[in-house]
């Protein structure tokens, strides 16, 4: 039971540090979510999103922040 609990507090870390990181970038200026490549459609009753640029960036940015981790790791 204790891989579970502490796979939940890293889990729950790790989501308030990226709200507070999305917080900071709007404050900064990055437009994130509102990127030129992001899609989105609004009809009459209903409307649809598709941040596509914004998921490559954060992607991208996430993945280099993994392989970083993972060469500084013995």
């Amino acid at each position: 039971m204790n891989g579970i609990a502490r796979l939940l507090i890293v889990s729950g870390a790790f989501l308030v540090i990226a709200g507070i990181a999305v917080l900071l970038a709007e404050k900064v200026g990055v437009p994130l979510g509102r990127l030129p490549g992001d899609f989105s459609w609004k009809g009459q009753r209903s409307s649809f999103y598709f941040p596509l640029a914004t998921s490559l960036l954060l992607s991208a940015l996430l993945s280099l922040l993994l392989y970083l981790f993972g060469r500084l790791r013995p």
